[in-house]
């Protein structure tokens, strides 16, 4: 197929060939053939006859052509008797010489002519494929140079987002640590929380209420623990990320790698010359095609990876926002709920204590009524023991009287006085005996009331102790917001 632009190539025809001179192909085959038998027997003096050569090189015989044969074949058939052998038989005409020269001079002017032809067209033919080869060359080497080109550019792009992705990773891992070391430090309100739960399980009687400290408590523990439990959902995601993180930037640094072979490799052929040292033949290299992707294919494929690697930096700065508001909520609302529980503390605390005082009150001025019961009980005794007297000279002086003799045993006055007097007495002493087994059930009941305010103000220290001492005492040591939000 010819080159648009390049110079026509002239069609030559085969040469004519000469009747006298055989072609260089038949010369060298008339070296190997083998001549008649019948000439090995030719005496030496027989010239030597050209005529068969010229007739075996002959391509399209002429009439002259014809002509000779002819004669050569009487020739033939006579000149082997020495009788026939005459000076006619054994020249050639001039006219023949004249021909044979005439002829030789235009095959000779006609082979030059197309040699020159040939020579010329030739001639301009290398030149013309000289620089059908440069040209060729020269678009090779700048289509080399533009491809070299595109490789620095994506080489450019896979660098910049490469370093994106190391900066993105980075900033990832930071956030992931300060997520590990928050989450750890919410095992410490927790263990507070649960520690304050059990030492108010210590709490006895009727101290032992579901009240609205033990309902912040455990509010408390379900707040850490679910904190805890998003924190762990967000650091397995983090996890995640950094692997899907990490996964881009090894197919960007494999992609980068080969194109810096690839580079290499082109910069290496842009500098060939026909000069350099290290250039061969690799017969059939043009037919082997070992490439696995085209130019679309080949940016494509580098242009997916960048676009992989951005859309995992925008999910990686995405759950860093994620993971930083869910450290400042988490740490809010342990702060409240850890607040609210200092609040009821304080509350209970509070009311507590004034039960205990109330309690102490009511503990003094039961000990002073039991006291005074006891007085009165004492008081009592000591009337109904003087009342004794009093009836036992009653009683006698009746019972003296029941000695008076016939008449005098009279039912006078004294006597009626005497038996008023004398039941006065009964019921007086049946009276204070009364009054003194009100005042020692009293006592008891004054003596059991003690006994419930000791042992309620003992339930209420007990109480105020757990509440005060054990569960505040411990949670003084709850951690700060730098520490809930992972920076220390």
């Amino acid at each position: 197929m010819e080159l648009i632009g390049s110079t026509q190539m002239a069609t030559y025809t085969r040469p004519k060939t000469s009747h006298f001179l055989p072609a260089i192909s038949t010369t060298a085959s008339s070296y190997r053939s083998h001549q008649p038998a019948l000439t090995l027997n030719q005496n030496s003096n027989v010239p030597w006859r050209t005529n068969s050569y010229f007739r075996s090189g002959s391509a399209i015989p002429t009439v002259s052509a014809l002509q000779r044969d002819n004669l050569d074949l009487v020739r033939a058939k006579t000149m082997f008797y020495p009788s026939n052998r005459t000076a006619l038989s054994t020249r050639y005409m001039p006219e023949d010489w004249f021909k044979s020269n005439h002829s030789n001079y235009r095959e000779s002017e006609s082979s030059r002519n197309s040699a020159e032809r040939l020579r010329r067209d030739t001639i301009r033919m290398i030149q013309d494929k000289d620089q059908l080869t440069r040209r060729t060359q020269d678009t090779t080497s700048k289509n080399i140079g533009e491809r070299l080109n595109d490789i620095s550019f994506w080489r450019s792009e896979l660098n910049h987002e490469i370093d994106n992705m190391v900066t993105e990773i980075s900033s990832l891992t930071d956030v992931k640590r300060r997520l590990e070391r928050a989450l750890a430090e919410t095992e410490g309100p927790l263990q507070v929380s649960q520690e304050c739960l059990f030492h108010r399980e210590k709490r006895m009687s009727i101290d032992l209420v579901h009240d609205g400290v033990e309902k912040d408590l455990i509010k408390e523990v379900e707040v850490i623990k679910s904190c805890q439990e998003r924190m762990r959902r967000h650091l397995d995601r983090a996890i995640a990320q950094l692997a899907s993180n990490r996964a881009a930037q090894h197919e960007l640094e494999r992609d980068l790698s080969d194109k810096v072979t690839a580079q290499r490799i082109d910069d290496r052929c842009h500098h060939l010359r026909n000069t350099s040292d290290g250039i061969g033949y690799y017969r059939g290299i043009d037919r082997l095609d070992p490439s696995i992707s085209l130019p679309d294919s080949w940016s494509k494929f580098t242009d997916d990876n960048i676009l992989h690697s951005q859309s995992e930096r925008a999910a990686s700065h995405k759950l860093r926002d994620e993971i930083e508001i869910l450290l400042n909520a988490t740490s809010n609302e342990m702060w409240n709920q850890f607040n609210s529980v200092n609040v009821s503390f304080t509350n209970r605390i509070s009311e507590m204590a004034d039960t205990k005082n109330n309690l102490q009150t009511h503990l003094a001025k039961t000990l002073q009524e039991i006291f005074q019961t006891e007085m009165l009980i004492e008081a009592l005794k000591k009337a109904i023991r003087d009342k004794e007297n009093p009836l036992k000279v009653a009683q006698t002086r009746l019972e003296e009287r029941t000695r008076r003799p016939n008449v005098e045993l009279c039912r006078d006055n004294p006597h009626h006085r005497l038996v008023t007097e004398v039941r006065e007495i009964e019921d007086t002493i049946h009276k204070l005996r009364e009054r003194l087994m009100e005042a020692e059930n009293t006592l008891q009941t004054l003596v059991k009331t003690k006994v419930a305010l000791e042992h309620d103000l003992s339930i209420k220290a007990n109480s105020l102790f757990l509440d005060q001492e054990k569960c505040m005492g411990i949670r003084k040591s709850f951690p700060s917001t730098p520490r809930l939000v992972g920076y220390t």
